[in-house]
């Protein structure tokens, strides 16, 4: 049977998703109980890898296995003996076809900055802390740009393995929650180190180190050494990923 399985985890204790020796992973972590639950070997695809210190509400994975523990009983199970941080919070039977990263037709990330002369303790690990004043209205002007068809090679490292720079970004949006401000963005699917590239950039336009002209630029054949710095990882969570067939449910 194939399975689909809704994830979330705190990554700042993970080397990121990616299964390597001697490193604890988000993939290596899950697959070793999974191997425990299922008694058999276990090899997931995943909508979206993270990187070390990123977290997140909803990935997704799927996965085949011959059982017959229902996929509720899975999840739970499978909880039971992973470590606090990561949880498998859902598990549902899915086509034979169906396969977490060719299905997805979007991703949306959120990043969270906390706007604030003194930092927050409890949202440390799930958000920067940035002591000088921002100027919301022009992130968000900031963040219109960028939605849209554009080409994003001025965000993502220049040694890339993309071969294909173009995205389409259906939302982008700074809000105000208090003195966290929150940014989202949702796409069809992201370029290595996208979301914390256009974030730092961002954040500069905010600041009033960058002009917001000089941010549209980047949007149009920009390189990377002309944008700014990578947010760092810990402000980053994959919120979730969109199919056009695939219901998780609700709580029970």
């Amino acid at each position: 049977m194939k399975f689909a399985g809704l994830l979330e985890y705190d990554g700042a204790g993970f080397a990121g998703w990616a299964a390597q020796p001697d490193l604890r992973t988000v993939e290596g972590t899950l697959v070793g109980a999974l191997e425990t639950v299922l008694r058999q070997p276990v090899k997931l695809v995943v909508a979206g890898r993270t990187d070390a210190g990123v977290h997140a509400l909803g990935q997704v994975v799927s996965f085949e296995a011959q059982t017959g523990l229902a996929p509720s009983s899975i999840s739970y199970k499978t909880t039971a003996v992973l470590p606090e941080d990561l949880a498998l919070r859902r598990c549902v039977a899915a086509g034979e076809s169906f396969d977490a990263r060719k299905d997805a037709k979007r991703r949306s990330y959120e990043y969270r900055v906390v706007n604030d002369p003194i930092r927050s303790p409890l949202l440390r690990r799930q958000a920067i802390h940035v002591a000088k004043k921002l100027d919301l209205a022009l992130l968000q002007e900031a963040a219109n740009l960028v939605r849209g068809v554009h080409d994003f090679r001025a965000f993502t490292p220049t040694k890339s393995y993309h071969v294909r720079f173009e995205r389409v970004v259906e939302e982008s949006r700074w809000e105000a929650r208090g003195s966290l401000f929150v940014y989202s963005i949702t796409a069809d699917s992201f370029l290595y180190g996208m979301v914390r590239t256009l974030v730092g950039t961002m954040l500069e336009v905010g600041s009033g180190k960058r002009k917001l002209t000089d941010f549209e630029r980047l949007l149009f054949a920009g390189t990377r050494k002309n944008a700014g710095p990578a947010a760092p990882a810990r402000g980053l969570t994959l919120v979730g990923v969109g199919y056009e067939e695939l219901d998780f449910g609700g709580t029970w």
